[in-house]
């Protein structure tokens, strides 16, 4: 890819770089799209590949050609998320946002019935995983005068009550790592902050809820501009903090 190819654009992430984890899923692929249409060239990560092919599709045509990274993040060890890093490096020279949508839930279960296995699943993808590719991805990060990782959250009142299992413990390690993070970075050039979208019309929340009782969704492209302004120069102002948008 050419340095004219990262140039393109005058939106509000021209000449970025970002990658987007859970690119093939609901906000993922909203965010995907918002962040090519505001000039950035965009890294794809995701687990299924043919879901993926068709959000490059529709990236390209709002803005930079993105690049395709295919990878499942419950396998995914620290040497593949080092050589992701390597790879990011070496075709485009840069890295300027990290923006984590992926995703792991299986549904609601009584703790005291809860499949141990699925437990430790939404532990690792929804948090271990987050973390090793922030770290991995840090070194490049740091070489930018601005540069952003934005954790996308739930809500801790919803995802705090009985049955989130592993997914709701998961996200409240998610906003200590935060905090960790954000207290190591303040003084350089990484800004670390949340997102805590409302209630998304996504397969994740369709686990948790049926159709008929779950009124409240709306599309997840409703939150894709504050993923843009997270990773813009003007998510300065909220670093360290977690974005509510419509609070």
């Amino acid at each position: 890819m050419s340095a004219q190819t990262l140039t393109q654009g005058r939106g509000e992430l021209a000449g970025r770089v970002v990658l987007v984890t859970g690119a093939a899923g609901g906000l993922g692929t909203a965010a995907v799209q918002a962040c090519a249409s505001a000039g950035a060239t965009v890294v794809l990560l995701g687990r299924k590949v043919a879901k993926l092919n068709r959000v490059y599709d529709s990236a390209a045509q709002l803005g930079p050609e993105p690049l395709l990274y295919p990878l499942d993040l419950e396998g995914a060890t620290p040497d593949d998320f080092a050589t992701l890093a390597e790879r990011l490096e070496a075709e485009l020279g840069q890295l300027d946002g990290l923006l984590h949508c992926a995703a792991n839930f299986a549904g609601l279960s009584p703790f005291a019935l809860g499949d141990p296995a699925a437990f430790a699943r939404a532990i690792h993808v929804n948090l271990t995983a987050r973390a090793w590719l922030t770290q991995a991805c840090l070194p490049l990060l740091l070489k930018r005068q601005d540069a952003a990782v934005v954790f996308t959250l739930d809500d801790p009142k919803r995802v705090g009550q009985a049955y989130w299992g592993g997914y709701g413990a998961a996200q409240y390690g998610q906003r200590g790592l935060l905090d960790s993070l954000h207290h190591e970075l303040r003084n350089g050039p990484v800004r670390v902050c949340g997102l805590q979208p409302g209630p998304m019309r996504t397969a994740l929340r369709a686990r948790a809820y049926t159709h008929e009782e779950d009124l409240v969704p709306v599309d997840p492209a409703t939150y894709a501009h504050a993923c843009v302004q997270l990773l813009s120069a003007d998510g300065v102002r909220w670093r360290g903090t977690v974005m509510e948008p419509g609070v």
